[in-house]
């Protein structure tokens, strides 16, 4: 059997940023499963630069598990690394390389096991969903969800992303949704500031109104201790306005993004949002007749996750973890989608997101091993048909 730690070795190499082509490492996947037969199927973006892709083992019936990943990473650029971080290196039980913690440990893990699946009789298939541009948005999964529901007769039951949890069940997560809003006021000078629609003071107004938003949700009762703040977070982290001290700003954009706790929905928050840019707009226009405030999401909604500890698919993974206390986690992730798609979903995977998206990024040995024990016992189950 191929050790994970040689495959991890080779995923690593591949130093694939969300956002760019994947297809290098889309090949090392089509190559890796046809070795053992398991045929493959892609997902391209419109361009045909990058790819998901899905497949399954075992028979054609109701029921199954898909094992889900990403296939990019984030940069390193500027991050002070002490080891090449495309070359996977061993120092004292831990492997440090980017990605080897978020998400490439826990694809080695799926494809180490490949071995066991295709020699096992297994009574329900299990599924590889790995997914391109999950950094920068969870871009790509909506479209490998529906291409995995329109693929195959059958239809599988439960999703498990594994994103690094050690190893830990994850039932609940933050969505996400980063906005672009874009203000446009009049030019002049500083001293016509009452005769002229300023961008930059505007915007401020608009900040302050997301803040106070967040703080109303927060008095009104919008709280959910699982997560890390409590509730849902609206942040402002890039703004852009004016040429000068002593011009007023006919221009001014910020960035936002709101992360949101199951109970709140972002496009609610959204509407709220927009409702107050029209009352600045028809108060300013008198002022300035081609006063406008545009905003755009800078990409599509992550919706947050919310599985009910009562549901099978925790059952399954408490039994295969071993652990059996329930975390939530604020990030976000692909696990939102593939529930929303149907599938119960939860977060189980090796390493710690601690190490996630950092210099000397690394997993600890022990967790790939536990990550493939998982793996294992899952084979197991599908077996014997124990869920």
């Amino acid at each position: 059997m191929p050790a994970a730690k040689d495959i991890l070795a080779q995923l690593v190499a591949f130093p694939v940023l969300g956002g760019q082509s994947n297809l290098s490492i889309v090949e090392y996947l089509k190559s890796y499963l046809s070795q053992y037969g398991v045929s493959w199927q892609l997902v391209p973006n419109p361009e045909g630069n990058k790819a998901s892709l899905h497949c399954r083992i075992g028979p054609a019936v109701d029921g199954g598990v898909i094992l889900s990943g990403h296939t990019d990473v984030v940069p390193v650029e500027g991050q002070p690394w002490e080891t090449d971080p495309f070359v996977l290196t061993e120092k004292d039980g831990k492997l440090y390389g980017r990605g080897s913690c978020d998400m490439k440990g826990f694809l080695a893990c799926c494809l180490a096991c490949i071995p066991d699946m295709v020699k096992a009789q297994l009574k329900k298939p299990i599924y590889f969903a790995f997914s391109y541009d999950e950094e920068i948005g969870c871009l790509a999964a909506p479209e490998l969800v529906a291409h995995i529901q329109q693929s195959y007769t059958e239809k599988p039951r439960f999703a498990i992303i594994g994103e690094p949890s050690l190893m830990e069940p994850i039932v609940g997560q933050k969505g996400i949704c980063i906005f672009h809003t874009t203000v446009n006021g009049s030019a002049g000078h500083s001293s016509r500031i009452r005769q002229e629609v300023s961008a930059i003071h505007e915007s401020m107004r608009l900040i302050l109104w997301l803040e106070n938003k967040m703080d109303a949700l927060i008095q009104a009762g919008h709280i959910d201790a699982r997560f890390t703040p409590n509730h849902t977070s609206i942040h402002i982290g890039k703004i852009q306005g004016g040429i000068a001290p002593n011009v007023i700003a006919d221009h001014c954009s910020f960035f936002w993004d709101c992360r949101t706790i199951p109970q709140d929905n972002v496009h609610e928050i959204r509407r709220d949002f927009d409702a107050y840019c029209r009352e600045r707009e028809a108060i300013l226009r008198k002022v300035f007749p081609d006063f406008r405030i545009l905003t755009e999401e800078h990409h599509p909604a992550v919706p947050p996750l919310d599985t009910p500890a009562h549901f099978p698919i925790v059952e399954l993974v408490k039994r295969l973890s071993g652990k059996q206390k329930l975390n939530a986690v604020s990030y976000a992730a692909e696990a939102g989608q593939f529930a929303q798609g149907g599938f119960e979903s939860i977060i189980c995977g090796p390493g710690s997101i601690e190490q996630a998206h950092r210099a000397n990024e690394f997993i600890a040995i022990e967790q790939l091993e536990k990550g493939v024990a998982f793996i294992r016992k899952l084979v197991k189950e599908m077996e014997n048909e124990a869920f």
